[in-house]
């Protein structure tokens, strides 16, 4: 079955150009004029990804944006920001609070559908050789169900987040550039700041609790998991 993505702004020809995208590149689309509609949707179904526009009529994008991640069906749900306001402090905000990516308007239609099909394949259990990481009894990753375990107790991350925790667990006590880093999630699609990454494991750490200490800050050289 093909990815369905919701996509919310109450721009009418903004949801048709993107629909008509999407729908080019085989995705099945939902579209949401304001936040209310949105969420009545999403009492009866769970999207594939969401694109989010910040500025809506009856929410703040960032509101919503926290509501998915708080909510435990929908906390891994993919979420692309898209927004008008171009500050990198939005930009950061609109990531600590659990954003995948984020597009600013104006924006080429084919770039927004290229980072549809990046942040879906970020997703995408891959082929592991090894199917599970145990680090000391502590924190537990099962790569062919992504999902993560402390103590036995099971963590809901972001697709991202997972996927660093997955980097750092591969050699345990080998350091990580932040560069490093961001070459593993978004390879020649890079197009974020260092900064990311902090935000990133931020909310990692965050999510871990009492395992959080396990991953360390290397100043100046960037991190490692180390039990």
């Amino acid at each position: 079955m093909n990815e369905l993505i919701a996509v919310v702004d109450d721009e009418p020809d903004i949801l048709e150009l993107v629909s008509v995208h999407l729908k080019k590149n085989r995705f099945r689309v939902r579209e949401f004029p304001d936040a209310e509609s949105f969420y009545r949707f999403l009492h009866s179904e769970v999207p594939d990804l969401v694109i989010l526009d910040l500025m809506l009529p009856d929410a703040d994008g960032f509101e919503v944006c926290k509501y998915l991640r708080k909510t435990d069906k929908l906390a891994a749900v993919p979420i692309i920001m898209l927004t008008a306001r171009v500050g990198e402090t939005d930009k950061i905000l609109g990531l600590e609070l659990g954003a995948d990516d984020y597009v600013t308007k104006p924006f080429s239609p084919s770039e927004l559908v290229a980072r549809v099909k990046a942040v879906l394949r970020r997703r995408e259990p891959r082929k592991e050789a090894v199917e599970r990481i145990d680090i000391e009894g502590i924190i537990s990753l099962d790569l062919q169900r992504h999902e993560v375990a402390v103590k036995g107790k099971k963590v809901e991350l972001t697709s991202t987040e997972f996927r660093i925790l997955q980097l750092l667990a591969s050699k345990q006590g080998w350091v990580f550039s932040r560069d490093k880093i961001l070459d593993f999630l978004w390879g020649n699609e890079k197009t974020v700041v260092d900064r990311t990454v902090d935000v990133h494991i931020k909310h990692l750490r965050e999510k871990l609790g009492t395992a959080a200490k396990l991953v360390k800050n290397i100043r100046g050289v960037g991190y490692k998991l180390e039990a």
